[in-house]
């Protein structure tokens, strides 16, 4: 395995009721007033906001909100965020909702408590934070990111069209509660949205070198099963505790830096969705879906091996008989036979893309992943959105 420093300092109360039964004590750490911050207010119909405030305000807290994160959340929004936290004096932020609410809350926590231009000097540039930002509790209603237990936060610069991420560990949330019931009142296709961008991040990890025997691919593999397991449970019955507590935990594994360990890592996939994102808005588990298989094809001769171990390790298919390109190419059929077997979208025009001129500009400012097997040109990203359109 290659070197690696790894941190982790998010620390995860996970299981049913962990709401009720760790929130008031971890209050206790920090100050009275706290941003209680979430998106369209789907957490006002099923429960969930009743029962936080009840407990904030049940422990002296003093609550600003701070509502309307939308899915894509933009730069705009977290300078709003920051005004609301500043003229508040707000002590902490306590994010509820799926990684677009975590992500909006790590880059306000940023904002927050600096003066500088936070999109130049931390989002368009990997930047140093070398200041302690606002502290961020998290409550997940929507598992997929994986943004609960890493200090990953994606936004969008509408003024510029360009959607990034950027991992500083001083965001980790300082806590996470995870309370798998709580995910039972999202829509199936959202939950699927989700459990497919978890399968994405775990794949643009495994799909990267070092190819010889490590810790981490054993574990992706595991992981991967795991989550086309327990997503077919959970189509069947939204509300298998079993399956939706193994796909929370799933999503979390994928993304808390432990899989990453050792790996290059390509995420090509991801920046290309990024992009379509911050053209058309399109649901990001969605356009992971539309572009995982087309990319692959493209570039499955240059890991050819492992996209063989894919297809056997992961998928169960049998080698007999096979060469070694033939058993890639049936690992990424399965994956395609998977997204439709599970309803999500295979075109970009299912996504609502209707001009197809406009993907020359979205190939154009797209990322290059160094960590590909196959490094991506911008002529190359514009043929597979065609391919994919």
């Amino acid at each position: 395995m290659k070197n690696f420093v790894f941190e982790n300092s998010t620390k995860v109360y996970f299981g049913k009721g962990c709401v009720k039964e760790y929130l008031a004590c971890i209050l206790k750490n920090y100050g009275d007033t706290v941003m209680l911050a979430y998106g369209s207010g789907s957490i006002k119909k099923n429960g969930v906001y009743d029962e936080i405030m009840d407990i904030l305000l049940g422990n002296g807290k003093t609550v600003v909100e701070f509502n309307g994160i939308m899915s894509n959340p933009t730069y705009e929004k977290v300078l709003e965020g920051a005004r609301l936290a500043k003229e508040n004096n707000v002590d902490f932020i306590l994010g509820v909702g799926g990684g677009s609410v975590m992500d909006c809350c790590k880059a306000v926590s940023i904002a927050a408590a600096s003066t500088e231009d936070v999109w130049e000097h931390y989002f368009a540039r990997a930047g140093v934070i070398d200041f302690e930002p606002l502290p961020l509790g998290v409550i997940v209603t929507v598992s997929g990111t994986g943004s609960e237990m890493n200090g990953g936060a994606v936004i969008t610069n509408e003024k510029t069209m360009v959607k990034t991420g950027r991992d500083y560990a001083k965001c980790n949330p300082k806590f996470a509660l995870l309370d798998p019931t709580y995910t039972y009142s999202v829509p199936v296709s959202q939950m699927v949205s989700g459990g497919f961008d978890t399968l994405s991040h775990i794949m643009e990890i495994y799909f990267s070198e070092p190819d010889e025997d490590n810790v981490s691919d054993d574990i992706s593999e595991a992981l991967m099963k795991n989550v086309i397991r327990n997503l077919r449970v959970a189509i069947q019955n939204p509300e298998d505790y079993v399956a939706r507590s193994n796909l929370m935990w799933d999503a979390t594994m994928a993304e808390n830096r432990i899989i990453k360990m050792g790996k290059t890592t390509d995420f090509e996939c991801h920046q290309m969705e990024h992009q379509l994102g911050a053209y058309t808005n399109c649901n990001h588990g969605f356009g992971l879906a539309v572009l995982h298989p087309v990319y692959y094809r493209h570039i499955y001769q240059h890991g050819q091996g492992k996209f063989a171990r894919f297809a056997t390790n992961v998928w169960n298919l049998n080698s007999e008989n096979k060469t070694e390109e033939e058993l890639a190419l049936a690992g990424i059929e399965a994956l395609a036979n998977f997204i439709k077997e599970i309803g999500l979208p295979t075109t970009l025009r299912e996504l609502g893309v209707e001009d197809e001129a406009v993907l020359k500009k979205i190939a154009d400012s797209c990322g290059i992943s160094a960590g590909s097997y196959k490094r991506m040109t911008k002529e190359e990203i514009l043929e597979i959105f065609r391919e994919c359109f």
